[in-house]
């Protein structure tokens, strides 16, 4: 068994279908063009639609024969805030925002692999296309799951992709255990007092409180962190005043963290509230944490993501399907999914020249849908065989 011919065939059309998302990017909740494109072409197959679930997300699905078991097929569709240095045909028609990630080849390939098992349903039972919203960093697939998702298109098991770049077209990643970090956002407030330039001494600057919180965040890795394990905490922004004549009342550090568990995240919260709050409060100030958490860790499952591997070894061979690997630090929202119903999340090359992920100068390879397409296509026809 090797690619899907049917979705070979249709390569160029697919392309197209992702040139056209590409120039039209939608920041999260905000996919309405891409939701109806993608709405219209699952209608078009003879895909039942189901619109609205998670504000922007869309469920299609497709049933056949009368057996129970079912499985859910995830790709997301939101864009990013990222000014598109790109000057191709299709660069983004939205000025500030992109299609950094891929994920308007996620959506693609998900849609080829629509259109493949409407055509020919060679399955038995249920697959449910879930078309995410808001992946980056706005809740997408909690919303799905709160408007009841699982309750309303169950699965027995559950699989996505991201692209990669670096790994060459062709190739797959299907690893079990942690595959991705848990991620928070954090923004800390200090509250100081505001005052005249010229007259430090009757105002509380937060600027230098900002400064010195800096410093002491650091420790939060360097210090009070096990080398075995492995955490990223990084500030990000630093807002303060607006005049050069007046110390401004109120300064805002904000930032991210990255871990493999729960639970040092949480330890890493208390720590970061610890520090803000005795810091400023040593300059007679004040501050202020809001802490958020919008991605769990995915953990891949053992047997689910086993079965992975030898469905992308039976498109590309295996020596094209990588096993093992050390996780990564980047965040994924997935991971709420995954601890609903047994998942998996692969990666499939993006080839050894493509820009990075996030960069104003990333696109997908449009080589890489054929083989996201016959995934997803050859996983369903493989896991929906008949009752077991």
């Amino acid at each position: 068994m090797e690619l899907v011919p049917e979705i070979e065939n249709m390569q160029t059309e697919f392309a197209s279908w992702r040139r056209d998302i590409h120039a039209h990017p939608e920041l999260g909740f905000e996919e309405r063009r891409t939701a109806d494109f993608v709405a219209a072409k699952l209608e078009s197959f003879g895909v039942q639609v189901h619109r609205g679930i998670g504000k922007t997300g869309i469920v299609g699905v497709l049933r056949e024969g009368n057996e129970t078991r079912s499985i859910g097929l995830r790709a997301d569709m939101d864009a990013l805030p990222i000014h598109e240095q790109n000057s191709f045909a299709h660069r983004s028609t939205h000025q500030g925002t992109m299609h950094a990630c891929g994920h308007d080849g996620h959506t693609v390939m998900l849609l080829a692999a629509a259109k493949y098992l409407a055509d020919t349903r060679k399955f038995r039972g249920q697959v449910n296309f879930i078309f995410q919203p808001a992946e980056e960093g706005l809740g997408g697939a909690r919303a799905m799951i709160e408007d009841g998702l699982f309750e309303e298109f169950p699965c027995d098991r559950i699989y996505a992709m991201h692209n990669g770049p670096g790994l060459p077209v062709g190739k797959f990643a299907a690893v079990p255990g942690v595959r991705t970090a848990a991620g928070a956002f954090f923004d800390i407030d200090i509250q100081g007092k505001g005052g005249h330039g010229a007259y430090p001494h009757l105002a509380i600057d937060p600027i230098p409180i900002a400064a010195q919180l800096v410093n002491a965040l650091q420790t939060v890795v360097s210090r009070s962190t096990s080398p075995n394990d492995s955490v990223v905490f990084s500030i990000t922004k630093i807002h303060a005043g607006d005049a050069y004549n007046v110390i401004p009342d109120s300064a805002r550090l904000s930032g991210t963290v990255r871990t493999f568990s729960m639970d040092k995240i949480r330890q890493i919260e208390a720590q970061v509230q610890d520090l803000a709050q005795s810091t400023a409060a040593a300059f007679g100030a004040s501050a202020a944490l809001d802490f958020k958490v919008p991605f769990h860790p995915v953990v891949n499952d053992e047997a689910t993501t086993a079965f992975a591997g030898d469905v992308c070894a039976s498109i590309a061979g295996d020596g094209n399907v990588l096993r093992t690997g050390a996780p990564g630090t980047g965040s994924e929202d997935f991971s709420f999914m995954a601890e609903q119903v047994p998942g998996c999340y692969l990666i499939i090359g993006n080839g050894e020249d493509s820009n990075a992920l996030h960069n104003p100068g990333y696109d997908f390879n449009d080589d890489a849908i054929v083989y996201g397409g016959s995934f997803f296509a050859r996983v369903t026809e493989q896991e929906l065989v008949g009752v077991r």
